[in-house]
């Protein structure tokens, strides 16, 4: 499908590990909202981003991990397509990952525009992984990470260790509350039939 004049321009980034047995075929399957979003038959045949200095979607077999460096013109419907290939990744993934979503818009010129005109960029940040505490694991480093990179501005990372275990007690309780809601729609023991887990609790590193 054409996109010439679409509003955005998006870019994709981020790495995935996957599982030592996934395919090809596999991970074609999976990221097909992508590829035939930007029109192309094949994930080989979309793999290409707009931008020639950019490396595209790129399966490394050696390491087992997907790599996307990828920019494709597009509209606000891409956001379900970031979703179904999220859901796909999920069974394809060995841990937990952050994928990088910018949405730059293509019609806003900064000279052009009046002084109080503002653009419409976006940010997304979406996760994958093969169960809800892993996803949850990126989730919980990657806000360590941003909250220790602010407060050393101001303290010592020695002293940030409370800090640090308060936002562990925050994804606690969030994953032990997921736990609970699976368990409600679980069947009772000895009906035979099978209930969703919530896997592993979230590693709290300190």
């Amino acid at each position: 499908m054409s996109r010439y004049n679409a509003p955005f321009e998006i870019h994709v980034h981020g790495d995935v590990p996957l599982r030592a047995d996934v395919t090809y075929a596999q991970l074609q399957d999976a990221l097909k909202p992508l590829w035939a979003y930007a029109g192309a038959k094949s994930l080989a045949d979309g793999a290409e981003s707009s931008y020639e200095e950019e490396p595209g979607i790129k399966f490394d077999a050696t390491e087992h991990v997907l790599r996307m460096c990828w920019t494709v013109p597009g509209e606000e419907d891409f956001r379900q397509s970031l979703d179904e290939m999220c859901m796909s990744l999920n069974e394809l993934a060995e841990r937990g990952a952050a994928i990088e979503v910018t949405f730059y818009d293509a019609e806003f010129d900064e000279e052009e525009e009046s002084p109080e005109a503002e653009s419409r960029d976006d940010f997304v940040m979406m996760f994958v992984g093969p169960t809800p505490a892993a996803i949850m694991q990126v989730q919980r480093d990657l806000l360590v990470e941003d909250v220790v990179n602010l407060m050393e501005r101001h303290f010592d990372g020695a002293e940030l260790g409370g800090v640090v275990a308060e936002i562990d007690k925050l994804f606690s309780q969030r994953f032990d509350e997921l736990v609970n809601s699976l368990e409600i729609g679980k069947p009772p023991r000895g009906t035979g039939g099978a209930g969703h887990g919530g896997g592993r609790r979230p590693r709290h590193l300190h």
